[in-house]
């Protein structure tokens, strides 16, 4: 196992073997902290040398479940499976819905105007939300790891015959997946692969890919991404770490005007939003005097918390301020093969 380190001023350096991490913990040396699940360590000192090697992170695109791998050239760093983000564009034709609908109601509602998105560039909402789930992970990577290149299997939408514009103009795939090559040359070094040479690169290695795309193994998704890194930055070619951590977005509830299906006598009551009172919002990770690591995930008319645990399974609806100690804001849920190096 590998550990992430971090300079005093944020500088991110090669990861550190467990073993020597424990030591510069043990003399104080380094402080400790997480990452959304991944233990790092923050150096209280100079470090005796800020060079770095290339690092990659190999990303398999996928309709319902996302492959990522950070490599160098000496070691397999992390394994992700993620899950994709979907439902976003159904949520907004829903919004649509019922905004319309509240124009024939006595309720408050928006007047109807002209389209001022009309013959604009833009990318729709649920396409947007697809591909910025990849690049907010990215990002995340790159605060843990010194990532210097990217490389991506390239997907292509499906061919129309005598619609010469349709992959490049109108396909949603090809509309967010150019917007999301565009984002990653701002701040890393792109490259792509078609799928038969990543498939290539597989039988070269004598790797097999599992049939069943949705099982949580290293053999479904991440022997891929796998396959896209090592074709970066090289290496044995025997993954040498074959451990997942698996993430999924939050699905916030998000404010909404009322509830969709009225109560008795005509009501509809508010629903949704993220603030929960005193100081505190949903998706925040806690530490539990009973639970541990836990998420707040909402709060009654009594002041009392409901709590989840990382997997989203609900541990309590009665915790008390004074049980919890509150941490961060969670970007996604996680569950990870990574533990503390003591």
């Amino acid at each position: 196992m590998f550990v992430p380190v971090q300079t005093k001023d944020g500088q991110q350096l090669m990861p550190m073997h467990a073993a020597r991490a424990r030591k510069l913990v043990k003399r104080g040396e380094a402080t400790p902290y997480w990452s959304n699940g991944v233990y790092c360590m923050r150096l209280n000192k100079e470090p005796s040398d800020r060079d770095t090697q290339e690092v990659v992170v190999g990303v398999d695109p996928g309709s319902k479940k996302e492959g990522f791998t950070v490599k160098s050239a000496s070691h397999t760093y992390l394994n992700i499976q993620a899950d994709a983000h979907s439902g976003v564009g159904k949520k907004v034709a829903k919004r649509r819905e019922l905004r319309r609908s509240r124009r024939s109601r006595k309720c408050p509602n928006r007047k109807n105007r002209t389209n001022r998105l009309a013959n604009e560039e833009r990318i729709p909402a649920g396409t947007r939300a697809r591909w910025d789930w990849k690049l907010r992970i990215l990002n995340w990577l790159s605060k843990v790891y010194p990532v210097t290149h990217v490389c991506v299997e390239d997907i292509k939408a499906r061919t129309i015959e005598r619609a010469k514009k349709w992959n490049t103009s109108f396909s949603p795939l090809e509309v967010g997946k150019r917007w999301f090559y565009t984002e990653i040359r701002k701040r890393w070094e792109l490259r792509t692969l078609q799928g038969w040479q990543t498939q290539e690169i597989r039988d070269r290695l004598g790797l097999k890919k599992s049939s069943d795309k949705m099982s949580e193994t290293f053999d479904a998704h991440c022997v891929d991404s796998y396959c896209l890194a090592y074709h970066t930055v090289g290496g044995s070619g025997v993954p040498d770490n074959t451990d997942l951590m698996y993430v999924s977005p939050i699905p916030i509830k998000r404010r909404e005007l009322h509830r969709q299906q009225e109560a008795k006598g005509g009501k509809r009551s508010r629903v949704g939003g993220t603030v929960l009172g005193q100081g505190l919002v949903k998706n925040t990770l806690i530490r539990h005097v009973k639970y541990g690591l836990t998420r707040l995930a909402g709060v009654n008319a009594k002041g009392l918390f409901s709590i989840y645990s990382l997997g989203n399974k609900r541990l309590t609806t009665g915790a008390k301020r004074s049980d919890f100690r509150v941490l961060t804001r969670l970007n996604f849920y996680y569950r990870s093969g990574h533990s503390s190096p003591t």
